[in-house]
């Protein structure tokens, strides 16, 4: 995290030459990127099962909150103090670098603790899981629960980064707005996710967490529907916050029900590890295949092929969910 503030702040101050600038964000993306899986699993660790979905919902919305940081330090300062602007962020890493020093001790989470009277039962020579041991697992598992969920993620990923990524042409194209005006249709969407992510979360605890990310999946999807119809700046705004509320179900819960299909708690940053990756693979090919899509079927039904893969999505959710209960009653007898 210190690494990752200072790059941050050399950001700007390397703007002059255009290889230098992109060798400090690849590395900053780079070392940012390697705690965040690390920083996500600290929550199996120190949170039971039945209340994760809960605690990653307050993530979900603290990580939100940052998005609204963000443009209001790009309102203010970015035009006028650049430098600033860039600090700034850098000085709320260094904070919460602090505060995670001082308050939280990961040996005395309930799941180290977990980990260390395994390891009191198992052969001294026995060692701990390695990454590429925890792939092949999963890879060559008979219930394949963990493999369609990461698949899901991938994408559904695709979908909510093309419904991101995409909305400035598609205003511009397909509602005639100007870059400004369309560049602003998610904003209200942001905090629709902030307002829709607890009880998601709660929906998730008492009815169970895939019919939760299914109904949310749907639920974006018909937004994206409902948008082709209301095909207006207004229409678009409101089917957006629709979908936004839709997702954040999803959001929420995938991760949690990928950590409770671990066979332990020493591959939970494994876990957050491939939840990272899968989300950023949809973050990557969800807007190229979308932008295929457009290429063939038009800017005016570009919400329309968001939904498709949404819908691809929700049929991956709903065999998984159907292996679940299989493998439930066969347990059952």
């Amino acid at each position: 995290m210190p690494i990752a503030a200072a790059l941050f702040v050399v950001i700007p101050h390397t703007a002059a030459s255009l290889p230098l600038l992109i060798a400090v964000m690849f590395a900053y993306a780079l070392v940012a990127n390697t705690f965040k899986p690390i920083a996500e699993a600290l929550v199996p660790d120190f949170i039971a099962p039945e209340r994760r979905s809960r605690a990653n919902a307050v993530v979900k919305i603290a990580t939100s909150l940052t998005a609204i940081v963000a443009a209001l330090i790009s309102i203010f300062l970015v035009d006028d103090h650049l430098n600033i602007a860039f600090a700034i962020p850098a000085a709320i890493m260094a904070v919460s670098i602090v505060v995670l020093g001082v308050t939280v001790r990961d040996s005395r989470s309930p799941a180290y603790q977990q980990v260390l009277a395994q390891s009191r039962t198992e052969p001294a020579d026995s060692r701990a899981p390695r990454v590429r041991d925890t792939f092949v697992e999963i890879f060559r598992d008979r219930d394949r629960s963990r493999l369609l969920l990461l698949a899901a993620i991938l994408l559904f990923g695709s979908a909510w980064a093309a419904s991101r990524s995409l909305i400035t042409p598609y205003g511009m194209e397909a509602l005639d707005m100007s870059r400004g005006d369309a560049g602003g249709l998610t904003l209200p969407s942001g905090v629709a996710f902030i307002l829709a992510a607890y009880p998601a979360a709660l929906f998730a605890e008492r009815y169970g967490r895939l019919r939760a990310m299914a109904v949310g999946m749907s639920v974006f999807a018909g937004a994206m529907l409902l948008g082709t119809l209301l095909q207006s700046p207004l229409g678009a705004t409101v089917a957006l916050c629709i979908a936004a509320a839709g997702a954040s179900s999803f959001l929420v819960n995938a991760v949690v029900v990928l950590w409770n299909l671990a066979p332990s708690a020493r591959v939970f940053g494994t876990y957050a590890g491939m939840y990272t990756v899968s989300w950023a693979g949809g973050g990557f090919l969800g807007p190229a295949l979308v932008g295929g899509m457009v290429d063939l079927n038009g800017w005016s039904l570009m919400l329309v092929d968001i939904a498709a893969v949404a819908l691809l999505a929700i049929i991956v959710i709903a065999r998984m969910g159907t292996l679940r209960r299989r493998s439930a009653l066969a347990l059952a007898k």
